[in-house]
């Protein structure tokens, strides 16, 4: 067993360590060391603080000597000598090409481990030419091409239209959105107010679903909208009258 020797510290340095264990921002490797020497200050011999802290024994003593030698300065982490890291370009472009082109039979995207795994490389290093080649497997945008073969002559068609309408024309874009849920809360929320926060209940209630009707005018940027229980022909043709009952005839929609 060992016998502890007298090992005390400043109360500035105390305080120091002290702030560093209640610190919610810190590493944790920062905040054990800040124990371990709060620990042997208070008298603890050295093998009950590597087990309190689960480190060992050889760890405690090179904190100990840090702090002794430099303080709590000694106990932040140091650059390692030597020069930086280079990943191999064989590497990189395995791990690129992999990520790019290929998907896991066993997940629906890459992971860190996964990529590890595939590649023959280490978890460091795929998240360091991943964050350099801005790649996030994790993520997904989706997006719809059209097979019409006379696309992007109707795009130019319609981009011409509303950048050159004729005059005294009646310019419509109009959209609908379905099935849109109709959903309410079963019970009141609760408003904000000085020194708290608005809040609502979690559960709701079904009311079915809907069909938004839009028109957007773009000349003023105002908004014709309308609710409808369902999306047929006939439902959007009422639209339509809406719009031009609310559209002046001089202007452009």
């Amino acid at each position: 067993m060992d016998t502890p020797d007298v090992f005390t510290i400043t109360a500035h340095d105390a305080a120091t360590l002290e702030s560093w264990v209640r610190s919610t921002s810190l590493q944790q490797g920062q905040i054990t060391r800040a124990k371990i020497i709060l620990a042997l200050s208070e008298g603890m011999p050295v093998m009950d603080v590597a087990a309190a802290q689960r480190v060992s024994r050889k760890t405690v003593h090179k904190w100990k000597k840090r702090f002794i030698e430099s303080g709590p300065e000694g106990l932040l982490d140091q650059a390692r000598p030597g020069r930086p890291s280079v990943i191999d370009a064989e590497i990189v472009n395995r791990v690129l090409t992999l990520t790019t082109s290929r998907i896991p039979h066993e997940s629906t995207h890459w992971s860190v481990s996964l990529m590890a795994k595939y590649a023959g490389v280490t978890t460091w290093q795929v998240r360091q030419i991943w964050n350099a080649a801005d790649l996030k497997p994790h993520r997904l945008r989706t997006f719809k091409i059209s097979n019409d073969p006379q696309f992007a002559e109707k795009v130019v068609d319609i981009v011409g239209l509303y950048m050159d309408p004729p005059d005294n024309a009646l310019v419509l874009c109009v959209d609908e959105k379905t099935q849109i849920q109709a959903l309410d809360r079963t019970q009141p929320g609760l408003p904000l107010a000085p020194g708290r926060i608005g809040s609502r209940t979690h559960d709701y209630k079904r009311n079915g679903t809907a069909a938004l009707f839009a028109a957007f005018n773009i000349l003023t940027g105002e908004v014709i909208g309308r609710v409808e229980k369902r999306s047929r022909s006939k439902e959007f043709l009422a639209f339509l009258k809406q719009v031009e009952r609310q559209t002046p005839k001089d202007k452009e929609l």
